[in-house]
């Protein structure tokens, strides 16, 4: 078996392989050993990528690598299909730029005020990171410059166009260099993305992702379910397996709020993730999911894009997708780096054509299983690790997650083992502590201060 290149053997620069190094990566993936080489020399390219491939890092060198940082122009943009992957995507290229000085990458996305993201704008960023509608929006009125973009990067297009946003990319397009690069990452290939890559791309390296889909390592496993029965059905499932985190996958928002609800009535620590949502809702869903304080997030194939979940147990398939590359992509979130995933999909006597398309695409035989829906109520329920504390005050009030540690384990008096994930953002922060000790750590730290501060506490 080949051994995986070296970061090392690339034409980096020393900066850049900083960027690496700080990271600690050193053998590339699959897809950036196929696409670096040549996004390097500058050529464009169209990959099939799924999530936890290693594609930010493969386009972000690249892009990186083209930068002046001397000169104070947007000459690199990203476009994503929701703001959470913005903010993931963006944290990740700030990551690799550590070694480039006065590097300014900006997050514009919707549903957040408009007024911030124009004053932001009056000094042009290096690299600009959103999603389609407002980089449309801040682009038509002359406050986003694009005249000088070295690199446009559609991330995960094959979702962007499933939310409509496919008028905005091609309006968004045209208002780049035709000399630009162009790259195109998408986890699905369908003739609309084809078609998309012909209209963006001049002459592009085409790179695939066999063996990225991770299947070997996730079992699967293929459950009968009656449709009036789905939810009990679903309980049974996370009842028998008892993963420490799932996704539910749900085809419909509808089907989304209920299966949660269903879920909470059993006992579940279950949170629905859909497009309705208010976006700090959104935000806050998403990391009481990251960070333990809940065990099952329920979600459309939209609404997840961006989930950060560094080691997700299970992924559940309420209903099965539309297309079988739509199912390898969901169930592609688990069983990431060496670790064994598990995907359970519960499959209506009406979706039998789409679990046959699915074998095919396996090319192997699904192992169907027979399982009771659960009756009456539900026992033993596993609650989830952490729960999660909201601090209203952020990076404006000079608080650090150093801060918050302080605080917990000098007047609040925690052991550090007790602390989990800790996030500030510009106004809130949030901390997951050990569920035993939640009330314990409410309690002090609304009895005593955080930096000398008393600032307002609430649980989750």
């Amino acid at each position: 078996m080949t051994e995986p290149a070296a970061f090392d053997t690339l034409p980096l620069s020393p900066a850049l392989l900083q960027g690496v190094a700080a990271l600690g990566y050193t053998a590339m993936t699959p897809i950036q050993a196929q696409a670096l080489p040549a996004i390097l020399a500058g050529r464009d390219a169209i990959a099939q990528a799924p999530t936890g491939s290693g594609k930010t890092a493969a386009f972000g060198l690249g892009l990186l690598q083209r930068l002046d940082p001397m000169r104070i122009e947007t000459q690199a943009l990203v476009l994503c299909p929701t703001r959470e992957l913005a903010d993931q995507v963006a944290r990740q290229l700030r990551r690799l730029a550590v070694g480039i000085p006065n590097l300014k990458v900006s997050v514009l996305c919707g549903g957040i005020p408009l007024g911030p993201q124009l004053a932001s704008l009056s000094h042009d960023p290096h690299v600009v990171v959103g999603t389609p509608g407002r980089i449309q929006e801040l682009a038509k009125k002359k406050a986003l410059h694009l005249r000088h973009v070295r690199t446009l990067v559609l991330d995960e297009a094959d979702r962007m166009l499933d939310m409509g946003f496919e008028e905005a990319i091609r309006d968004i397009v045209g208002r780049t260099p035709e000399t630009r690069q162009g790259l195109l990452f998408s986890a699905t290939f369908p003739d609309d993305i084809r078609a998309l890559g012909a209209a963006m791309l001049r002459k592009p390296v085409e790179v695939g992702a066999e063996g990225e889909t991770r299947a070997p390592e996730i079992e699967q496993r293929f459950f009968e379910a009656d449709p009036a029965r789905r939810a009990p059905l679903l309980a049974a499932l996370l009842l028998r397996f008892r993963p420490e985190s799932a996704v539910v996958f749900c085809n419909t928002r509808a089907d989304v709020a209920e299966v949660a609800g269903s879920l909470a009535h059993y006992g579940f620590a279950a949170l629905a993730l859909h497009g309705d949502m208010e976006q700090r809702d959104r935000d806050e869903v998403l990391l009481q999911f990251a960070n333990r304080s809940c065990t099952v997030l329920v979600a459309s194939d939209v609404a997840a894009r961006g989930l950060d979940v560094e080691d997700l147990a299970a992924v559940i398939n309420y209903a099965l997708p539309h297309d079988a590359d739509t199912y390898v992509h969901r169930i592609g979130r688990t069983g990431r780096a060496g670790r064994t995933g598990l995907a359970l999909s519960l499959v209506a006597p009406r979706e039998l054509p789409r679990a046959a398309a699915i074998e095919a695409r396996l090319g192997r035989p699904l192992r169907w299983e027979q399982l009771a829906p659960l009756s009456g109520r539900a026992a033993n329920v596993p609650p989830p690790a952490m729960a999660t504390l909201r601090i209203d005050a952020g990076r404006g009030d000079k608080l650090r997650p150093g801060d918050i540690v302080g605080a917990l384990t000098g007047e609040a008096g925690l052991h550090k083992d007790a602390i989990g994930r800790i996030d500030v953002f510009a106004t809130r922060s949030y901390v997951a502590i050990a569920r035993a000790q939640a009330a314990q750590a409410l309690a002090r730290l609304r009895e005593g201060r955080i930096k000398g501060r008393r600032f307002r506490v609430a649980r989750l």
